[in-house]
């Protein structure tokens, strides 16, 4: 195989920027079949993304003979029906995040991938994006020296109800497994595992401060890092204004970046302050997705699958089971 052909399950706003364009983009790879339950929203994406095929049945695009791997872009509610549907037809599965809505999803669609043959990746994209590169980098390197504590903040705006008076699939637990904890709190649990290893001893409490939707709002925890470092981490999502803050200090220094505001990596030590200014490509998931065309052709490694998302469900499942 030279190139990849790929078909989206759920061409939603998500794809639209973040993931849809770089499938062309990616170097060996092309985006050959789109797939939405609305059939006229399904042909429109491909008239307009120059996609060759659509289709409103997600079984019908991946028996596609033409299809040679998968992009799951659904809530998570069905990312477990779609993965091993796409396992069972031996074609390997990329899944949007978080992986599922529980650990047991997870696990079930990690086994039925292995039983299959095919390989499993998860959108965590921030894993492959040289910003974030750059701090594993600095981090390897000894510049803050041994680490001794991580932190994480985040606040955001309360999310508004859609035009038909509904929340977002993001605040029904039944669909996302949780909150906007579960859709946006786990990018940076799962890139501090990236950094510094996976995370144990975890506690947490969840609450509803603002008690204007079903899901929780507003989590904390406390976790140990394999180094035995320790961790903390505070998300807000009905604060005054969106805002994330992480921190990683060491013996010799500590590194201060954002997850998601475009702001640059700080390098603080005894020399004084460095600062990094690394852009994002337009189209996010772009490396990420390279990535993975690369590792279909025996080129290189994507460092997101579903074995490195799963453990990223158990930290966030624990962190708010008091809650559920």
């Amino acid at each position: 195989m030279k190139n990849i052909r790929w078909g989206i399950i759920g061409c939603g706003n998500v794809t639209e920027v973040k993931s849809g364009p770089a499938f062309q983009l990616a170097e060996n790879s092309s985006l050959q079949a789109v797939m939405r339950r609305n059939g006229e929203k399904a042909r429109d994406y491909a008239e307009r993304h120059g996609v060759p095929s659509w289709y409103d049945k997600a079984e019908d695009l991946i028996h596609d003979a033409e299809v040679d791997a998968i992009y799951i872009a659904t809530p998570p509610l069905s990312h477990k029906e779609y993965t091993i549907m796409a396992a069972k037809a031996e074609k390997p599965v990329y899944v949007e995040k978080p992986m599922a809505n529980s650990t047991d999803e997870c696990a079930e669609m990690i086994k039925a991938c292995e039983h299959n043959g095919v390989p499993l990746f998860v959108a965590y994209y921030r894993r492959s994006l040289p910003r974030f590169r750059k701090v594993k980098e600095l981090l390897d390197a000894g510049s803050i020296g041994e680490v001794r504590f991580a932190s994480i903040q985040q606040n955001q705006k309360i999310v508004q109800k859609d035009e038909n008076g509904e929340w977002p699939w993001r605040v029904i637990p039944e669909k996302s497994g949780a909150g906007l904890f579960y859709d946006v709190g786990s990018h940076t649990l799962d890139l501090f595992d990236y950094l510094l290893g996976p995370l144990s001893d975890v506690k947490g409490s969840a609450v509803n401060l603002a008690d204007s939707y079903p899901a929780e709002d507003t989590v904390s925890g406390t976790w140990k890092f394999e180094s035995g470092a320790v961790g903390i981490g505070v998300w807000n999502f009905s604060a005054y204004k969106n805002e994330d803050n992480n921190r990683i200090v060491g013996t010799k220094g500590e590194i201060r970046f954002s997850t998601f505001d475009d702001k640059p990596i700080l390098l603080l030590n005894e020399a004084g302050e460095e600062a990094f200014h690394i852009e994002h490509p337009k189209h996010i998931q772009h490396h990420h997705i390279q990535s993975i065309v690369d590792e279909l052709l025996g080129k290189d490694v994507c460092l997101s699958t579903g074995k490195t998302a799963f453990r990223t469900n158990q930290v966030m499942e624990e962190l708010v089971k008091e809650y559920y």
